[in-house]
């Protein structure tokens, strides 16, 4: 035993009533001993009265460490600190811990940085901004003046489609986005105005799951008009193409016909159009170019061999596909300056429909194939096998391809690697149309339904088949031909003639089945 340890020892012994040479106890009352164990090794202590040299030595300590330097004060604390018990460990982290924290937001202004506490505050959600407010007054006040409430909703009106739906809509878009002025009203109504827009965002939501819906019906019919192929839409207007071989464009909030546009000798099987341009397809092989505000034709592209199915453009590049089984890539420098830059073959039936991004261009085909494509070199990158009949529809979105066939089946595939990671049952018919969303999948048929399909459960390999389809809505009487849908209508065309829309926001519940709504109906008739 080192001699340190060794008197140490001898001292607990004699302080402790026991006699060091035989180990007998010394039973006498005369030694009153306090016992200590630690961590360490065992430390015996008398309650020692205070003396007055201790204050002495206590002064003199302090001298001398106020004369050291931040980093030999460190190490002498850390040396002290390390020869301490564990209750006095307890003892100094509870004296260190007030003194460590620091009100950061009520400090910062301050000094004048009213501003950077703001920003700081401003990052935190709607349930933790509750929480700041009742910390204290000064965090109330800077949350306040901040209008950190109204900084919170305009976040999520840039980040959301929902709720910058909801804030046109709802009008309460007038009051964003806005410096402080006289207009802008004060935080407390951006305060109270957050828990209405949730409660609008949950009502929703169980509309859709629920099939609650305002139906409105449009009737297109003319005298040799079959059908109405395809459509788009926003928020003032509804443009249609027909089997008549016009394209019909409808006030979207009177759903009266605005203007009709002829010229095309077949059936217009697919369109899209943007804030200049409506571009179509038609059964007449050609591919036209109209202008939004006239309807004017600017341009017609006469390449295909037979009736275009489908057609997208983006970004000066547009791609058509064809019963003639090509697809074909154009440059589209202006309306009027449209030029063939490549030509994909390589189906072996029709090809019923294109999509693509500045990656890939994505196609499909009657012979049951989907095929990939560079978008750049229009090089052939690889094919989705899967589906037992040919494929009607598909939607391309980042690494996420849906197809609609006519074995009835939808599937989800991953288009790098080309895995089917879902196929969905439950239409009776060919899957004519399909859209989806960060939310749902919501698919046409010619059984004459519309079934909305929960994607995020889809793409989870646990979840039951049973649980993915939501809802079923019936309501066209024939073939259901194209859709479009956001979050709060879907938009359908059909064989019978009709454009339904499906309002899951405005939803009468007076009296009103489960997934049936009153509707209004408005007829075209052509002259």
């Amino acid at each position: 035993m080192e001699p340190e340890m060794e008197d140490k020892t001898l001292e607990l012994m004699n302080t402790s009533g026991m006699d060091p040479q035989n180990g007998v106890d010394d039973m006498s009352p005369k030694k009153n001993t306090v016992l200590k164990l630690t961590n360490g090794p065992v430390v015996g202590s008398r309650k020692r009265p205070s003396e007055g040299n201790y204050e002495k030595e206590k002064e003199h300590c302090i001298a001398l460490f106020d004369q050291w330097s931040e980093a030999d004060q460190v190490e002498f604390v850390e040396r002290l600190i390390s020869r301490m018990c564990h209750y006095q460990h307890g003892h100094i982290n509870s004296y260190l811990k007030p003194m460590l924290q620091r009100d950061f937001i009520t400090a910062l202004p301050a000094q004048g940085l009213d501003h950077i506490a703001e920003n700081i505050l401003s990052f935190l959600d709607a349930r933790s901004l509750c929480s700041a407010e009742l910390v204290c007054k000064e965090w109330q006040r800077v949350i306040s003046e901040g209008m950190l409430w109204k900084k919170l909703i305009e976040r999520m009106v840039r980040t959301d489609p929902l709720w910058k739906g909801l804030s046109e809509r709802h009008q309460w878009e007038k009051y964003l986005f806005k410096n402080r002025t006289s207009e802008v009203p004060p935080n407390s109504y951006y305060h109270s105005l957050y828990p209405k827009i949730i409660q609008d965002i949950e009502t929703i939501e169980a509309n859709w799951r629920c099939g609650r819906h305002n139906l409105q019906r449009i009737q297109c019919r003319s005298e040799n008009s079959k059908g109405v192929y395809c459509l788009q839409y926003d928020d003032d207007k509804i443009i249609s193409g027909l089997r008549d071989n016009s394209i019909k464009i409808w006030d979207k909030q009177t759903l009266e016909c605005l203007k009709i546009l002829t010229g095309h000798t077949g059936s217009v099987l697919c369109l899209q159009y943007d804030e200049r341009v409506i571009v179509t397809g038609s059964s007449d092989s050609t591919v036209r170019v109209w202008e939004v505000t006239t309807g004017e034709v600017l341009n017609t592209l006469i390449h295909h061999n037979e009736a275009v199915l489908h057609l997208r453009f983006a970004n000066g590049l547009m791609v058509t596909c064809s019963k003639d089984r090509s697809i074909a890539v154009w440059d589209m420098a202006s309306p009027t300056d449209i030029s063939l830059r490549r030509v994909l073959v390589g189906h072996r039936a029709a090809v019923n429909v294109v999509d693509f991004d500045d990656k890939y261009i994505v196609s499909a085909s009657g012979d049951r194939t989907i095929k990939v494509w560079s978008t750049s070199t229009c090089e052939f990158v690889r094919t989705l096998n899967g589906h037992k009949r040919g494929i009607a529809c598909l939607q391309y979105r980042d690494r996420l391809v849906v197809s609609g066939s006519s074995d009835n089946t939808i599937r989800l595939w991953d288009i790098e690697c080309g895995a089917c990671l879902r196929v969905l049952e439950g239409h009776e018919e060919l899957v004519r149309c399909i859209r989806f969303d960060n939310k749902r999948i919501v698919s046409g048929a010619y059984d004459g339904k519309i079934k909305v399909w929960d994607l995020q459960a889809a793409l989870d390999p646990r979840a039951p088949a049973s649980t993915l389809c939501l809802r079923t809505l019936v309501e066209h009487s024939g073939r259901v031909f194209r859709l479009q849908f956001d979050e709060f209508q879907i938009i359908s065309s059909s064989h019978d003639d009709t454009i339904l829309i499906w309002d899951f926001l405005n939803v009468s519940t007076n009296g009103q089945s489960e997934g049936r709504s009153p509707s209004r109906t408005y007829t075209y008739i052509s002259r």
